[in-house]
């Protein structure tokens, strides 16, 4: 299976979005379909023995719309979408204007029969039936051509939307206000006024124009966050080629090159320094606002900022595999996937055109037999076509969504998808890893303890270190350290094997050598009674404590502490207040896990858990009815990352780490935390208003425009205004969602 993300033009209302689906979905070999009406883009798994992306876009094209490959994350430099969009906005605003120009004399003409009473300054020529007509037709027939088109498409696909609505309710009274311009005589004799709707139709036209106009300018602005992350990027870069120090585009840097970076500029790609040391600000990319000091073997960031010094460092990753640019598409497919609250708003629309017709067709037999006035049927009946638009019901998820996951790449949090987002908001219960989460993952020796004191620590040490080479554990990296630091030259390792959980065993120099936890020495049946004293002293001062048997024989311990770092402590007090139960988790021995949790303030802990039992920890949790989050550092944690109901990788730029979690926190700070929930309720909030106001729009206005209210108060909804209603909900629902684009964190524990 492959995937392919399509950009889709031509889709005015969320029951566009359902013909698409269905468009695609019915090419052979297409296995999963999500069109997502406000960020105007289908994700789409096809089968390629069976389909190719061309066949699809084919399907589109013949379901009456357009579609565009969108995998490739460099095609955004070119900014195509936005110079699409301001073409669109011009087009927009030519027929918004000349329609609105129209009407509005159309109205003035209408006033005195509107109101009964005679206006002096206006002629009553302007209500002849044939002076209407004229400047009516070019603005149905030109300005609002769209939607007779679009309507004309969807009839011939057997299906229905808004812009079938548009359609049949101005054509309606247009067609109607034509007949009596050409035989008023005929209504007479039937004791009938002769009146015309041309002003009703033109206006409606007009505002329902304006209305897309601005939905469009507004819908641009939720891209604005994939725009502000491209335009971080830096346009050319200082590349040492034969000595000679050489600017060049950022495209034509390759892996390799030597790149020169000056105080104040911009790094223009990923790479790692070679030369020189600075103080780079990485706030742009990883939301961390403290400057990182970075020196010869440290890794910069393409699109980050250079503050004091000059280096020179090593170009790893350009092009589309720069963080940045692997960012931006993460941020693409958030922005494109579907979240499940959208899946209820999908089933009305699926269903609110057809029935919309339905009561529309109603209320016509109802009032023209109830009161056998054909004007009085005519004016509800358009007046329900027009107000009951499903547009902005298409829109409230979408548009908080596409702001909701921008806004989090501009705080360093990368949500993978709209599901993440959305679950985000329930979390009870958060699991934080504590190694490389809550302290800083750079464990160091700060005791060494030996049998038989300095006569032998060297060499012993030598044992370890030989050994513990082989592992890639960060507590064998700490003694690897600490060994070499003594001036210890480490020698090879023989039958290394690393005992998942327990530690590492093999033969240095003759000596069979063993190192790992306390527990596992018992199962090794190695006595471990000389140094139990040192190893509770140890472990109470909250130290990792690892054993050293040489032939079966202990011969040493080793103190390691990891430092916590500076923010945990406060960001764990502010998520206790938000009222979540935070748990720590470890595989380190009770009583060290218990001095770090004290430390930084968290009372539930599970100690001495084994890699494999992470993922079950997870599960007993929601076992007990809770809503659990998982933090960890990436490759390790994995499987408890997916058995969480939503997993948090603590990145360090490593593709695995954005890959393997629903969000990844960039920064490394448990403050990333706070902001990723926070973020999650504001966007859920600004949904569940979104939805508010469109069903308050297009549902409570329908039963109004039906005339319902007509037996009590006399009242009806004149078609006019049930257009401008019907325009203005999505503007509404678009401008409520932009309000999100001012969310910031509150931090304070």
């Amino acid at each position: 299976m492959e995937n392919q993300t399509f950009k889709l033009r031509g889709m005015s209302c969320a029951a566009c979005a359902s013909n698409v689906e269905a468009a695609i979905r019915s090419v052979p070999g297409v296995d999963v379909c999500n069109v997502n009406f406000g960020a105007e883009q289908a994700a789409v798994t096809y089968n390629p023995r069976q389909t190719n992306p061309a066949e699809i876009q084919a399907a589109v094209d013949e379901a009456g719309y357009k579609a565009q490959p969108l995998d490739d994350v460099m095609a955004l430099e070119d900014d195509v979408e936005r110079r699409e969009r301001e073409a669109e906005n011009r087009k927009l605003t030519r027929k918004a204007v000349f329609s609105l120009a129209i009407a509005a004399i159309l109205v003035l003409g209408s006033l005195p029969m509107m109101t009964g009473l005679p206006i002096p300054f206006i002629p009553m020529w302007l209500h002849n039936p044939w002076v209407q007509l004229v400047p009516t037709t070019p603005v149905l027939f030109w300005a609002g051509n769209s939607f007779y088109i679009n309507a004309w498409k969807a009839l011939k696909r057997h299906s229905a939307s808004m812009d079938t609505l548009v359609a049949v309710g101005t054509g309606t009274a247009f067609l109607y206000s034509l007949f009596p311009t050409l035989y008023p005589q005929w209504f007479i004799d039937q004791g009938l006024n002769p009146d015309v709707y041309f002003e009703a139709a033109a206006v409606i036209i007009a505002l329902i124009l304006l209305g897309r106009l601005l939905e469009n300018r507004a819908k641009g602005q939720t891209s604005e966050a994939i725009r502000k992350l491209m335009g971080l990027q830096a346009k050319t870069a200082r590349v040492i080629r034969r000595g000679q120090e050489v600017d060049i585009p950022i495209a034509e840097v390759v892996p390799g090159d030597i790149i020169l970076v000056r105080p104040g500029e911009k790094i223009p790609v990923d790479g790692e320094i070679v030369e020189g040391a600075s103080t780079l600000d990485e706030a742009m990319v990883t939301g961390e606002s403290v400057p990182v000091q970075k020196t010869v073997g440290d890794e910069v960031i393409g699109a980050t900022l250079n503050k004091t010094g000059s280096f020179k460092f090593r170009a790893t990753r350009v092009g589309k595999d720069t963080f940045l640019a692997q960012i931006v598409k993460l941020v693409q497919q958030a922005q494109g996937s579907k979240a499940p609250i959208q899946k209820m708003a999908d089933r009305v629309t699926a269903w609110f055109v057809p029935m919309v017709m339905a009561i529309a067709i109603l209320t016509f037999i109802v009032w023209y037999n109830v009161m056998g006035n054909v004007t009085m049927a005519l004016v509800t009946t358009v007046g329900v076509l027009i107000i009951a638009c499903p547009c902005a019901l298409g829109l409230a998820t979408p548009t908080s969504i596409m702001v909701g996951t921008g806004k989090g790449a501009e705080n360093g949090i990368l949500i993978k998808g709209a599901d993440s987002l959305e679950l985000a908001h329930k979390i009870q219960t958060i699991v934080l890893d504590k190694t490389g989460t809550i302290t800083q993952g750079k464990p160091t020796v700060t005791d060494y303890l030996t049998i038989n004191g300095t006569a032998t620590e060297l060499h012993l040490l030598k044992l370890a270190g030989s050994l513990e080479r082989n592992s890639e554990h960060p507590l064998a990296e700490a003694v690897v350290n600490y060994a070499q630091s003594q001036g210890v030259t480490l020698e090879e390792a023989q039958s290394f094997e690393a005992v998942a959980g327990s530690g590492v065993q093999g033969t240095v120099a003759g000596q069979r050598v063993q190192i790992g936890t306390h527990r596992w020495m018992q199962e090794l049946g190695i006595a471990t009674d000389r140094l139990q004293q040192q190893w509770e002293r140890t472990e109470y001062l909250g130290r990792t404590v690892v054993w050293l048997a040489v032939d079966g024989r202990v011969e040493a311990i080793l103190g390691i502490a990891d430092a916590v770092k500076p923010s945990s402590a406060a960001a764990i007090r502010t998520l206790q207040r938000m009222g979540l139960e935070v748990v720590m988790l470890t595989g380190d021995n009770r009583r060290t896990a218990e001095v770090i949790a004290r430390e930084v303030g968290v009372t539930r802990v599970f100690a001495e858990v084994r890699p494999g039992q992470k993922a079950a920890q997870v599960e007993s949790l929601q076992w007990e009815g809770k809503i659990v989050a998982m933090v960890g550092d990436g490759i390790n944690d994995a499987p408890a990352l997916a058995q969480a109901d939503v997993g948090m990788a603590i990145g360090t730029g490593t593709d695995v780490a954005i890959a393997a979690s629903d969000i990844t926190l960039i920064s490394g700070d448990l403050h990333g935390i706070v902001t990723a929930i926070q973020l999650s309720r504001a966007t859920m909030a600004n949904i569940r208003q979104n939805l508010f106001f469109a069903f308050i729009y297009n549902v409570a206005g329908i039963p109004i425009a039906a005339g319902i209210l007509y037996p009590i108060f006399g009242w009806l909804l004149s078609p006019i205004i049930a257009g401008a209603a019907m325009a203005f909900s999505s503007v509404s629902v678009v401008t409520n969602a932009l309000r999100l684009r001012n969310f910031r964190p509150r931090l304070r524990g």
